[in-house]
């Protein structure tokens, strides 16, 4: 008989099953689920800890990778797996994000969801799972959860919809579209796109929900067969008599202090109305000051919250004053940063963000060892935050989980607008500065990084705007905002932000925070996003109005070429000896393909353009005419001086051209093996492999065509093509490798 009580649940979706079972692992955690698609698996947990004095729900979500996951050893150092992953982080946050609303008001226990891959098939991803399991662990353990949360992948691939994609159908589809949400209502998108339009978003999102409903009612199963006893939690109440009093009395100086322009002046004023408040009805002689001093807070921050919502919603007023749709004044310019490859400076109201691009050769692509299927990338923007922005102090030690968010965000608003590595053979870093925040920090990053890779040269199909939309709703009454301010997305339903191009959507993010928000509403938000992105894309045209189509002179250079795979020898040389001296010499990076590609990599155009000369004299077929400086003298004969033109090629200097108008008796008299002078070809015969040259200074050739060059001749003994015993490929290139790298 088994020691484990195991519980299992599945439900259909799309054209897999997802399973949820609990009893066997993990039973000391507050609930343990194991999720199930294919041979992916994820254990995760919910777990209660202590009872915390604080005003704030303190709820951590961790995802947990193992590399043994997907039968991989990790690449560091210590073999060991380090800090979270980027896609570790994104998908915790994709867990927290529609959950965290649905904890009871009051929920002061430390909580902690935790989730592990036990295992990854690289067909099903595990983020989908973790966010299944999340909601299922939480399901059944003593957490009172108002609502089950189920999530769902919808791709768009070859025109049609999918529910939960391969994972090796990722790169190919039109659309990759996240929905989390309850059985009565979606809470959270994350999307990225290649310029789909907003009735696609739609359908995306009702198909989604429809699977979500099925996960849910899984979920529940799961509870009733195997759910703990959910824990009691008292709701805070605000005394009601002490806000009429405090509206009473302070509701006017409030109303006008909210109505301040400027967002710290605002929140100054705002502050003061608050100090006037608490030092009125909680004085510092009461006995229980302390705690009166919290329950009066609490009550002017309910004061608060309600008579900017009701001034929004209700009467259509916006803190700042501006309708509905209107976009605060925007400004952008480019070329902020001298010596960096591409810079763009936006700015809009009180938000200010300065991006910088940088450019580099392939080897720098980014190294990504993870349990998915990506390994690099040629493309990634970062983001950063720091605490003067908001005109706080604050330690700054690395990218927080918002900052990593944000970043990647804006990375899937503009990655659909890179050219492909055959067009563009760059590594493009972008890097978004937060200056000031007061309000979708993360599209204004868009925006200035768009404008920094068009500064920059790169050659981006089109320019990519965003704009952040939200949404108050006070009973019938709604307002959808357009660029909402950092006061209307605290107290808002809905945080809606929206990135694209003229012609459609390339990334959208969304957190719904009631349960009324419906498919109309949200054609709304859609369509007034729609307008904003329009307006903005024209504000950036101003600026730059597409990209550049020279690069900065700051910038590496790459070039390709192609020569005759019979060359590559010559340009590798013996031993590489010769690939090494063209790197040193030229600071460049080279690599040569087997079908005769070279890739030429180097700091500045004028060493590509000096190198990319040098490997074609090296390995172009010498024609009459054709001059050489500097030739070497490789050895001399009774009949002549072999001249090294370049690597495996010589040509004879004939005795009686060695000095020009005067007999010699012997070429030594007049050259030396390893002197260098300038030659001219002509005469060349192919068939005999047969070079003649004249000195370039001879009177008889300075001056004329190849047509009358060839009349002239290279005198008695005609010449050679040395391609034997000086070796016409000097050195062969060694196996085990499709390139030679040096």
């Amino acid at each position: 008989m088994s020691m484990f009580d195991v519980t299992r649940v599945s439900a259909d979706i799309g054209d897999g099953q997802i399973s949820f079972e609990t009893g066997k692992l993990a039973k000391q955690a507050g609930g343990a689920v194991v999720v199930q698609a294919g041979d992916t698996k994820v254990l995760c947990t919910a777990t209660v800890g202590s009872l915390r004095d604080v005003d704030f729900l303190p709820l951590t979500v961790d995802i947990e990778e193992r590399m043994y996951a997907a039968g991989k050893i990790p690449g560091s150092f210590f073999r060991r797996e380090g800090k979270s992953s980027e896609k570790a982080t994104l998908t915790a946050r994709m867990i927290d994000r529609p959950i965290r609303p649905l904890f009871p008001k009051g929920w002061h226990y430390e909580t902690q969801l935790v989730a592990i891959p036990m295992s990854v098939d690289q067909i099903h991803p595990y983020d989908i799972l973790a966010m299944n399991g999340a909601s299922a662990a939480l399901a059944i353990s003593p957490v009172p959860v108002a609502a089950h949360v189920g999530a769902v992948r919808i791709g768009k691939l070859d025109g049609d919809f999918v529910v939960n994609p391969s994972e090796e159908d990722h790169a190919e589809l039109d659309l990759d579209l996240i929905v989390a949400g309850t059985d009565e209502a979606i809470l959270m998108v994350e999307a990225g796109a290649n310029g789909v339009t907003e009735q696609e978003i739609l359908d995306a999102l009702d198909i989604a929900h429809s699977e979500i409903k099925k996960l849910t009612a899984a979920m529940e199963e799961l509870q009733q067969k195997a759910g703990k006893e959910k824990m009691e939690v008292e709701a805070p109440s605000i005394d009601e008599g002490l806000i009429d009093e405090i509206r009473s009395s302070h509701g006017k100086a409030l109303v006008d202090a909210i109505a301040t322009e400027g967002k710290l002046e605002r929140y100054e004023a705002i502050d003061a109305v608050k100090d006037e408040v608490v030092a009125e009805y909680a004085p510092d002689t009461d006995d229980d000051a302390d705690a009166r001093k919290s329950e009066v807070k609490a009550a002017f921050a309910h004061i608060e919250k309600d008579t900017i919502r009701k001034a929004i919603a209700v009467d259509k007023k916006r803190p700042d004053g501006r309708a509905q749709d209107e976009i605060r004044p925007i400004e952008c310019e480019v070329d902020i940063s001298p010596r960096v490859h591409g810079s763009a400076l936006f700015t809009r109201g009180e938000t200010q963000i300065l991006s910088n691009a940088a450019l580099g050769t392939t080897r720098m692509d980014m190294r990504i060892d993870t349990l998915g299927l990506e390994t690099s990338k040629k493309f990634w923007h970062h983001y950063n935050f720091p605490p003067f922005s908001v005109g706080e102090a604050g330690f700054m030690r690395g990218p927080k989980r918002r900052d990593i968010g944000h970043g990647a965000l804006a990375e899937r608003a503009l990655v659909a607008t890179i050219p492909n590595e055959d067009d563009f053979p760059y590594v493009i870093r972008v890097v978004s500065e937060t200056l000031e925040s007061n309000g979708s920090s993360s599209m204004g990053s868009v925006c200035a990084s768009s404008m920094a890779l068009q500064a920059a040269g790169v050659p981006v199909s089109a320019p990519v705007a965003g704009v952040a939309m939200g949404l108050i709703k006070e009973g019938d009454d709604y307002i959808v905002l357009t660029d909402i301010a950092g006061v209307e997305d605290h107290l808002g339903d809905m945080d809606f932000k929206v990135a694209g191009t003229a012609e459609g959507i390339t990334a959208l993010q969304m957190d719904i925070k009631i349960t009324g928000v419906t498919f109309e509403i949200l054609t709304d938000a859609l369509e007034q996003a729609n307008k904003g992105r329009q307006f903005i894309l024209g504000k950036m045209a101003e600026a730059i109005d597409g990209p550049r189509e020279q690069l900065s002179q700051h910038a590496p250079r790459i070039e390709a070429i192609k020569i005759d795979q019979e060359k590559i020898g010559a340009v590798i040389g013996k031993g590489g000896e010769t690939i090494r001296a063209l790197c040193e010499e030229f600071e460049a990076e080279i690599d040569v393909e087997d079908d005769g590609t070279i890739r030429i990599y180097a700091p500045t155009g004028s060493l590509v353009e000096a190198c990319v000369a040098r490997i074609q004299s090296m390995t172009k077929e010498a024609e009459i005419g054709d001059r050489y400086n500097a030739a070497k003298v490789v050895k001399t004969t009774t009949f002549g001086a072999f001249v090294e033109l370049v690597k495996g090629t010589d040509g004879l200097l004939h005795i009686s051209n060695v000095k020009p108008g005067e007999r010699v008796d012997s070429v030594d008299d007049v050259l030396t093996a390893g002197e260098e002078i300038d030659v001219t070809v002509v005469e060349v015969d192919r068939e005999r492999g047969r070079i003649g040259l004249r000195l370039s200074d001879d009177p008889s050739v300075a001056g004329k065509s190849p047509e009358e060059l060839a009349a002239v001749g290279s005198g008695d003994g005609g010449s050679r093509r040395n391609g034997g015993d000086r070796g016409g490929r000097e050195g062969r290139r060694p196996r085990g490798g499709d390139r030679e790298r040096r």
